[in-house]
């Protein structure tokens, strides 16, 4: 095609130049370029002139000889971080294009399919893409074509399909095809199909599947992932189990993502024994657990009023040594507490302390605070002990509900070695604590340790007045012992 039939495929034809003009011409205006775009025609020939001066000093000669390298570096360099010019871009790369003795290459042509795709002026990208098919950089004038049109096309593709505009995206993926060598891959195909999912446009992402089928493009992985998802996205539950095992059949391996969606799926059907069976195909085809699976099967099971079949499946995975580390038992403890079942979160806890997954502290706080509200003082207590030896401190809120416990029912010694224990490992008990000591040893008429601990709480400025010591010291003088 003639040089200047394809410069007019601009919206704008452009006049050869063969010499520099006073102004550049007026670029087209698309309120998608710029707030700094001057509505009147003085301001945008003030800005063009500039542009045109600003090139002229830069390359330090004239600009109808300039080469596709100067015209990238002063791209690059100069025009975009231009505080007020940076929107002229495209005009420039436009203007240089009717000039004799230029024509670009792959540099400035992707440079400016990635400028106009970074700053969201996806108007004026479909003139570049065009143009872009019309005119080739000189590496494709050979039997091969730029290995930069597909990435180039990749991109804009990506940005239509952000943007919702698809009939745009399907237009260039068209282009795209017809200048690359061969086919495109799957993962083009999967751009365009997450964005018809990611838009509720299932029957679109479908009819683009088997169009790619057809053209004897195979899917991967990540294509059946994207397609399962909008299956259960959109209730199509038993379409999404058909397609799983057509992924299967293609020779796909099914990866972690593709069981997540899939136990989601069962779970938001109702269908929960088919989410933990398909949990356990999981295990036998080797595929890794995630944490996010394990998420996704305690909360399921969770919902339906199954936390003790969430704790055993949880310790299965946990004895077969597939548990990840990453894993949060936080929420399956609570749901136990709140169903009045701490001691299985106990159960838990314990098969984690005896494996090589501690469990965190706020795990151990929320059971500690369920065995308490259940009653378990002893398994709180023991819980509370372990923590400490295995140097996890506990917050002082907690630790303060657990000495309270110990004190109402008699173990105000327990509680005090407790304090010292927990002291010893970086907790610094509050007046409150020492508070409650002392109203326990008066309780059991132990005055010695009732006094110590008076003592201590003196040393550490936790008594404020004279009265408040000698209210103490006379109710501990009324113990028998």
């Amino acid at each position: 095609m003639p040089r200047g039939i394809s410069i007019g495929k601009f919206s704008k034809p452009l006049v050869r130049q063969t010499v520099l003009p006073q102004s550049l011409p007026f670029p087209e205006l698309s309120p998608s370029i710029s707030a700094l775009t001057p509505t009147t025609p003085a301001g945008t020939e003030a800005q063009l002139t500039k542009v045109a001066k600003l090139l002229e000093t830069y390359v330090n000669k004239s600009p109808v000889t300039i080469t596709p390298q100067e015209l990238l570096r002063f791209l690059k360099s100069r025009l975009r971080h231009h505080p007020t010019l940076s929107h002229l871009d495209f005009h420039l790369f436009r203007y240089a294009a009717t000039l004799d003795s230029f024509r670009h290459d792959h540099t400035t042509l992707e440079y400016m399919v990635r400028s106009l795709v970074s700053t969201n002026r996806l108007d004026c990208l479909p003139l570049l893409l065009e143009f872009i098919s019309s005119n080739p950089c000189p590496c494709s004038d050979g039997i091969f074509s730029c290995t930069k049109i597909e990435p180039m096309f990749r991109v804009s593709v990506a940005a239509f399909t952000r943007a919702g505009r698809f009939d745009a995206a399907l237009h260039a993926f068209g282009i795209m095809k017809r200048l690359i060598d061969g086919k495109p891959d799957a993962a083009l195909y999967n751009i365009l199909i997450h964005g018809f999912i990611k838009h509720r446009k299932l029957d679109k992402a479908v009819e683009l599947y088997r169009k790619m089928i057809a053209d004897r493009i195979n899917p991967d992985t990540t294509t059946f992932n994207i397609l399962i998802h909008g299956y259960c996205r959109n209730d199509h539950f038993d379409m999404a189990v058909e397609l799983f095992k057509e992924m299967k059949l293609k020779g796909c391996t099914p990866n972690v993502v593709s069981f997540n969606t899939l136990i989601k799926g069962f779970f938001q059907s109702g269908k929960v024994s088919h989410a933990v069976g398909m949990a356990h195909e999981m295990i036998e085809l080797n595929c890794e657990i995630s944490d996010v699976t394990c998420r996704i099967l305690v909360d399921g099971l969770c919902r339906k009023g199954k936390s003790t079949e969430a704790a055993d499946l949880m310790t299965e995975f946990l004895r077969k040594g597939i548990l990840p580390h990453g894993f949060d038992s936080v929420p399956l403890i609570e749901t136990l507490c709140a169903g009045r079942n701490p001691e299985k979160g106990l159960q838990f806890l314990n098969e984690l302390w005896n494996s090589d997954h501690p469990p965190s502290s706020i795990a151990c706080t929320t059971l500690i605070e369920g065995l308490l509200k259940g009653g378990s003082t002893r398994d709180a207590v023991d819980l509370m002990n372990k923590m400490l030896t295995k140097g996890i401190v506990p917050d002082s809120v907690t630790f303060t509900c657990v000495v309270d416990e110990l004190c109402g029912k008699g173990g105000a010694l327990e509680a005090n070695k407790l304090k010292n224990s927990a002291s010893r490992k970086g907790l610094s008990p509050d007046g409150v604590v020492f508070r409650i000591l002392i109203q326990g040893f008066i309780r059991e008429g132990r005055r010695k340790e009732g006094e110590a601990v008076v003592d201590e709480m003196l040393d550490q400025g936790f008594i404020p007045d004279l009265a408040t010591y000698n209210s103490f010291m006379n109710d501990l003088a009324l113990c028998s012992r």
